[in-house]
Formats: C-alpha cells, sequence, structure tokens
C-alpha cells in the first residue's frame, strides 16, 4: 500500500510542493495581477493572507495525510473512523480527487500549447515574425482540434510515464532534476531580460506600492490567489503529505513552500515583463501574454529563438511538475482500494482526463458556441468545468481546514506540529476561523456570473454549514 513509502531525502516533499505550486498561473497570472493592482499593495494583502489561510490550511492539508499515511480518500475514510465524525467529512478526498481529475484535463490542453512554441522556437519559425503573424498563428493552434489534440495526448502520456514508474523511481527522481533545472532556466531568462528588455520598467510595474490602484476586487484576487497558489483543496498535497517525513518539520515546509511559490512568481514577472516593456509591448493580454505577445518580443531580440525556446521548456516542465500532483491523488486511490499496480491505475486516471479533456480542445473550436453548456450555463465545456473545480477546490480547502482544526485532538496536533503552545493556538485560531471565513468569500467570488438571489442563498447556507460542521466537530475534539 502507498501509505507504507515515505520520501528517500526530508526535501522531497518541498520539492514536490513547489513543483505543484508553481504552474502555468505562477509565470504570467500572479504578475499581471499585481501590476494591475497596486504592485507592492497587492504583494502585502497577498503575503498577509498567505500567512493567515493559506500556510495553516496548506499545514491543515499536508498534517491529515502525514496522519493518514494514504490517499485523500482512503485517509479520510480512516480518519473519520479513528476519529468517530461523520462519514460525510470523506467528501473532502472525493472533492480533491475531483478537482484533481478536472483540472488535469484542461491543464493538458493548455500546457500543451507550450509545447507547440517550443518547436516554433526552436526551430527559428518566428524569427522576425510581426504580431498579425504571431496573433493569426496563435488564432490557427485554437482553431485546430487535431493538433491541440496531439499536444494534449503528448503531454499528458509523459506526465503519466513519471508517476508511472511510482514514488521514488518516478515522481521523486523527476522532481529532483526537474526543479532545479526550472530554477536554473528562470534564472538564464531573467538575466536575458535584464540585458535586453527593460527591468527597471518591470520592477515599477510590479514593485511600486500603489494603495490607490487596490480596489476591492484587487483584494479578493489577492485572497483567491493565495489560496490557490499552493494548490489547496485538490488533493495533491495531502497526497504528497502522505510520504512525508515524520520527522521534517510542518510549519518550516510550509513557509517554505509559500516564500518560493511567490519568489518563483516574482523572478518570472521580471524577467517576463522586462522583455514585454522592452519591446513596447502591452501587459494587459491574459493568456495571450505567455502565447502571443512573449512570441512576438523574443522574435525581434538577439537569440532571441534559442532563449524562447528555452523559456518555453521552463513553461513545459512547470506545467509537468503540477500535473504529475494532479494525477497521484486519484492514482494512488485506486492502487489502495483495488489493489491495482501503479501503471494500471495511472493509465485508468490519465485515459479518463484525457478523454475529458477532449472537451476542452473543441471547446476553442468546433464547439466554440451553440452547445448545451452554452445554453444552460452561459459558457464553453472548458468555463464550466474551469468553474467546477473553482467551486471544489474552496470548498475541500474549507472542510479541511474545519475538519483539522475541531476533530483533530490537541496532543496528536502539537506531536505532528513538533512546536510550542504558542503557534499551536495561533494556528488553531486562524484554522477554525479566520481561514474558513477567508475561503468562504473566495468561495463565493468563483460564482460571480451566477445571477440575483442565487448568490445571497449560497452564502447563507454556506455560513450555516460551516457553523453547523465545526458546532458537531467540536462535540468530538
Amino acid at each position: 500500500m502507498s501509505g507504507h513509502n515515505v520520501w528517500t531525502h526530508k526535501g522531497t516533499f518541498l520539492l514536490a510542493a513547489v513543483g505543484s505550486a508553481v504552474g502555468l498561473g505562477n509565470l504570467w497570472r500572479f504578475p499581471y495581477l499585481t501590476g494591475e493592482n497596486g504592485g507592492g499593495a497587492f504583494i502585502l494583502i497577498y503575503a498577509l493572507t498567505i500567512f493567515a489561510v493559506g500556510i495553516p490550511i496548506f499545514i491543515a492539508e499536508t498534517m491529515l495525510g502525514r496522519t493518514s499515511r494514504q490517499s485523500p480518500i482512503m485517509g479520510m475514510r480512516h480518519l473519520t473512523k479513528t476519529h468517530k465524525t461523520s462519514r460525510a467529512w470523506e467528501s473532502i478526498g472525493w472533492l480533491g480527487a475531483a478537482a484533481a481529475f478536472l483540472i488535469l484535463s484542461f491543464y493538458s490542453v493548455i500546457a500543451g500549447w507550450a509545447l507547440h512554441y517550443t518547436w516554433l522556437m526552436l526551430t527559428g519559425s518566428l524569427v522576425g515574425a510581426d504580431a498579425t503573424t504571431i496573433s493569426a498563428g496563435f488564432v490557427a493552434l485554437l482553431a485546430s482540434p487535431g493538433l491541440m489534440t496531439l499536444y494534449h495526448t503528448l503531454f499528458i502520456a509523459f506526465s503519466a510515464l513519471i508517476v508511472g514508474l511510482g514514488i521514488h523511481k518516478g515522481i521523486e527522481s523527476g522532481l529532483r532534476i526537474m526543479m532545479p533545472a526550472l530554477f536554473a532556466i528562470l534564472i538564464v531568462v531573467l538575466i536575458y531580460g535584464v540585458i535586453n528588455g527593460d527591468v527597471g520598467a518591470a520592477a515599477n510595474f510590479l514593485f511600486t506600492f500603489n494603495i490607490a490602484d487596490l480596489s476591492l476586487e484587487g483584494w479578493l484576487q489577492a485572497m483567491g490567489q493565495s489560496f490557490f497558489t499552493l494548490s489547496l483543496g485538490m488533493g495533491a498535497i495531502m497526497a504528497y503529505g502522505a510520504y512525508m517525513s515524520s520527522e521534517a518539520s510542518l510549519t518550516r515546509t510550509a513557509i517554505a513552500v509559500a516564500f518560493v511559490d511567490t519568489a518563483i512568481a516574482m523572478v518570472a514577472g521580471l524577467a517576463i515583463f522586462s522583455l514585454v516593456f522592452g519591446a513596447g509591448l502591452e501587459t494587459d493580454q491574459g493568456p495571450g501574454l505567455m502565447f502571443v505577445t512573449l512570441p512576438l518580443a523574443f522574435a525581434d531580440m538577439p537569440f532571441g529563438a534559442l532563449v524562447g525556446g528555452v523559456f518555453f521548456i521552463l513553461v513545459l516542465g512547470a506545467a509537468i511538475s503540477s500535473s504529475i500532483s494532479l494525477i497521484e491523488p486519484v492514482a494512488a486511490f485506486l492502487v489502495e482500494r483495488f489493489d491495482m499496480t501503479r501503471p494500471q491505475a495511472v493509465t485508468i486516471m490519465v485515459v479518463a482526463a484525457w478523454a475529458m479533456g477532449l472537451l476542452t480542445v473543441v471547446s476553442f473550436n468546433v464547439w466554440a458556441e451553440g452547445t448545451i453548456f452554452h445554453a444552460l450555463f452561459e459558457r464553453s465545456a472548458f468555463e464550466f468545468i474551469e468553474l467546477l473545480t473553482n467551486i471544489f477546490m474552496p470548498l475541500g480547502g474549507l472542510m479541511i481546514a474545519l475538519f483539522a482544526g475541531w476533530a483533530l485532538t490537541q496532543s496528536e496536533v502539537m506531536k505532528e506540529l513538533g512546536t510550542n503552545i504558542t503557534w499551536f493556538k495561533t494556528w488553531r485560531l486562524l484554522v477554525r476561523f479566520v481561514g474558513p471565513a477567508a475561503v468562504s468569500f473566495v468561495f463565493l467570488r468563483t460564482i460571480p456570473q451566477v445571477e440575483g438571489y442565487v448568490v445571497p442563498t449560497l452564502g447563507a447556507l454556506l455560513i450555516v454549514g460551516v457553523f453547523a460542521l465545526s458546532q458537531r466537530l467540536r462535540k468530538s475534539a
């Protein structure tokens, strides 16, 4: 059973958690949000929320994994029995597994775009290309379901190969090579951006402390980013925590993961926006920033094709380190529950996610409009799947905080934290009250398109539900 496995080295969980946290969003979304929402002011709110919400729930999720030594689903089944709580708390594991499965399905498709651009860059196809050519190329990629399916298949198959090799030979060995290589590539791209771009403008865009630019929406985005960036509520951290050494410090590891994750996002932002400003291009391009604006910046710079190719290898590596963490929670469950071999479990998970990913592929072309998803939810299949994950993750994180805060006893938490009573009390206060309140905020923000009375109703139900669950757990704590 996978519960018997422990990472060979104490630092592997740190690499694994950082690998899970660092993904496509770090390389463009976080820097862009920072620049558009007051720079340093946004980072301050983000950092405060990371400390008050992200780190305590990260510790809680890791603790549940390490305490159970099983996959999220089987682990929660075990913990509900040993702590004599309602079996409804098993839904924490199921929510995480469902979120991981759905995210992998569309993440693989979008990561596949990086394969396309790695090839275009390294072959010199975009050297000297103008904005019209590069924009048309991106549109053509989205319009080609066959090409997108090919890249989707290659990406998810490679991710499956790593996880299929096992905890030590696959995930651990892969991360120990991949993560240092990614850090090295990021530094190379930053140096290139400093030499050939406008690092002063990039630093001004990211770090100027302008509180006036930080709206209420910006506050909410900072809070949401601090939760989502740590991969909370999707089973990955719980699954990796099951392999974590009992001697490793949960608190120090959580702080280190949050710091490294944020530092990588900031360095990536400096590198990317140095190139963007150096080329005189616009910053507010969303996904197009990576797949249209950056290729355009590389097109006219010295050695741009080579460095651009290396950059998209970085993007691929970051995406793969995240995707393997999405495969693991479900694969580990299948191994434990049905006594499958790891290759069998990974194959089932990945084939199902690949098939689900085809919905995302066609959302950009043949099913771009006029589908049942548009009729019922006013969004594409891809946007609907993404909405589901944006509901499952905060809901899972909320329940993780409540379960760890109320159901786990003081003695077992103190044993896991290995710390003094002051930090224990602080953590428990944050994870019982502050975290759930903030995550509820994030949860409700994920459904802004839901009309009229539905949002207040959901809000009221959520508050009542949280209170009822906490009271029920309090009695058994």
